[in-house]
């Protein structure tokens, strides 16, 4: 590879202000890295090659003008295909087969302000069905593969963005999260995935402007480093009246104060998630390196309020109202989703669907009375802490299915059962709650990337990064990334 693929975004465009590089001759690098390796990773399911090179041009001409740019300008990124969106581009909802040539005239928010921020979206990486699973395949576009071994999941939703940015493919990508999409994926690839507070990135929805509550859904960065996340967090924030539950908010800035004055709180399962061995392992081994830094740590031993079963299945409920509610927007147009795409949709997706639009009143009103639960749960963790740290996931990568479309994450960790479509995952609850939070690896296990979620208190983004910033520094990742350099390109 060209080493100049594994420069941090933030390096890039300084190298680019700089002149040393010219956005015509990084875009040449990123264009041949999609080329070579993603038919062995499929992460990138739609590119527009032309399109970005002639913005390379434009950004070359602006730079050689001595015009202002933007933060991001002339670095090639990745949007993601589900509900993201850039006009004339493919939008399949996670590889939906009939809508494979359905396009759309508008803007997502990511695509709009990375775009306004100077960056070159190259193209769109792959995604579930509807997001509606922790890992990456679909029936259109099938499995994304894991760039630390082919023959795994890279997890989803963004597993597509997770996986190219992982695999050396662009700096940062864009991930949205209904329950964990951003940081579910960048555990498994060993990328830093940052959730901002629900609000602090607009997340635009039609014809429903409130769609975004159920759950609470958000847009934000996947890159290799903390400091690519702020740079890209940063141009992305702000109030956007579409959505009127976005406010504005001061750039987050990376301080050298380290876990000092932090009040740190730790679970490995919430009291009631089964954990693998390899993953606790390593989780409890980060607590002991942490201690010995001197950071004050605080079990958390109170459990949740209710089982993982019981919360698994009140996620699916609330992330299929969002589900139904695009299904309908679609059959209002004349355009049936279920019926076009008979016996090629999951099952589980389809019964989820059926079961939502049976709900009554009461049954949605009992869900929002958990979900209050569950807030309050949180509230009273945040009275006493800052920062709360678990496992991201509880299991390790999944062998991809070799049918499209039918991959699963576990349905069982050490014999006990599990919802295969979210239940090994520990990320959903600030879906829930709007807390923010982030995933950090942890360094490998067998080869594998494991990964710890970073929580914050509700607006608590500042917290989240810091500490983040300073487990980098402490536990440097970037080694683990000689794994998918060196990967076999022919698998």
């Amino acid at each position: 590879m060209d080493p100049i693929l594994w420069n941090s975004a933030s390096d890039l465009a300084a190298s680019i202000r700089r002149k040393d590089i010219s956005p015509v001759e990084l875009m040449d690098v990123v264009v041949d890295a999609i080329e070579l390796r993603n038919p062995s990773l499929n992460a990138i399911i739609f590119h527009d090659f032309d399109g970005a090179r002639s913005r390379a041009v434009e950004a070359e001409s602006a730079i050689a003008l001595g015009r202002d740019v933007g933060p991001l300008h002339g670095i090639p990124t990745l949007i993601k295909d589900l509900f993201d969106f850039k006009p004339g581009w493919p939008a399949t909802f996670g590889g939906i087969p009939s809508l494979q040539d359905f396009r759309t005239n508008v803007f997502c928010p990511f695509a709009e302000r990375v775009e306004a921020a100077g960056a070159i979206i190259v193209g769109k990486t792959n995604s579930p069905v509807m997001g509606f699973r922790g890992v990456c395949d679909n029936p259109l576009f099938g499995a994304t593969r894991n760039p630390f071994d082919v023959t795994r999941n890279s997890g989803g939703s963004s597993g597509g963005s997770a996986a190219a940015v992982a695999d050396g493919i662009v700096p940062f990508a864009e991930g949205t999260d209904g329950g964990g999409s951003i940081r579910i994926p960048s555990a498994w690839c060993g990328t830093f995935g940052f959730q901002p507070s629900f609000g602090r990135v607009p997340f635009v929805v039609r014809p429903n402007a409130l769609g975004n509550t159920m759950p609470f859904l958000y847009e934000g960065p996947i890159a290799r480093s903390v400091q690519d996340a702020v740079l890209v967090l940063n141009s992305l924030s702000g109030r956007d009246a579409r959505d009127p539950f976005s406010y504005d908010s001061s750039p987050l800035e990376l301080v050298g104060n380290g876990f000092k004055g932090l009040r740190v709180g730790y679970t490995r399962d919430y009291g009631t998630f089964p954990i693998d061995s390899n993953i606790a392992e390593t989780f409890d081994d980060a607590m002991g390196e942490l201690r010995g830094q001197g950071v004050s740590l605080t079990e958390i031993r109170t459990p949740l309020p209710y089982s993982q079963q019981d919360l698994s299945d009140l996620w699916c409920r609330q992330i299929m109202m969002s589900n139904v509610a695009t299904i309908e927007t679609f059959l209002s147009s004349g355009v049936d989703l279920l019926e076009d795409n008979a016996g090629v949709l999951p099952d589980v997706y389809v019964d989820w669907v059926e079961t939502v639009r049976m709900k009554s009143v009461a049954d949605i009103l009992s869900d929002y009375n958990m979900r209050t639960e569950i807030i309050d749960y949180f509230n009273r963790i945040f009275n006493e802490v800052d920062i709360l740290l678990t496992p991201t996931v509880a299991a390790n990568p999944v062998l991809n299915s070799p049918t499209k479309g039918m991959t699963f994450g576990p349905s069982e960790i050490n014999g006990v059962g599990v919802d295969p479509s979210i239940g090994w995952c520990m990320t959903y609850f600030t879906n829930f709650t709007g807390h923010a939070a982030a995933s950090v690896p942890l360094g490998l296990q067998d080869g594998l990337p494991v990964g710890m979620q970073v929580m914050g208190g509700r607006y608590g983004d500042k917290d989240v990064m810091r500490f983040s910033a300073a487990f980098e520094r402490f536990m440097p990742w970037d080694e683990i990334y000689r794994i998918p350099a060196h990967r076999d390109l022919s698998a």
